[in-house]
């Protein structure tokens, strides 16, 4: 049974910083394409970040220079850096891993809330 556990969400202040983890179990993880994904209430689901399972990386606009990718293949986990946190970054972060259409799974989410 496939699992991708996220941690590391909060309350932080603007400017401020934190790091998400997804740790994958049941699943060849190096062989995943691995992604950030985010949905404020009200907006649909979209794509922060992603890592190749080459460690190719690619971002979202907004949050390039902001945000940083990293995966430790070794300890099944993904990692991502926030930095100078907006409020606008507000939102439940979702880890997911994908090889094809059908192996294509998701975390249960983690909140990330920005507000002084």
């Amino acid at each position: 049974q496939v699992q991708l556990v996220e941690s590391g969400g909060g309350l932080v202040q603007p400017g401020g910083s934190l790091r998400l983890s997804c740790k994958g179990s049941g699943l060849f993880f190096r062989f995943y394409d691995m992604g950030w994904h985010r949905q404020a209430p009200g907006k649909q689901r979209e794509l922060v970040a992603a890592i190749s399972s080459g460690g190719s990386t690619n971002y979202e606009d907004s949050v390039k220079g902001r945000f940083t990718i990293s995966r430790d293949n070794a300890k099944n986990t993904v990692y991502l850096q926030m930095n100078s946190l907006k409020p606008e970054d507000t939102a439940v972060y979702y880890c997911n891993a994908q090889r094809s259409r059908t192996l294509d799974y998701w975390g249960q989410g983690t909140q990330v809330t920005v507000s002084s």
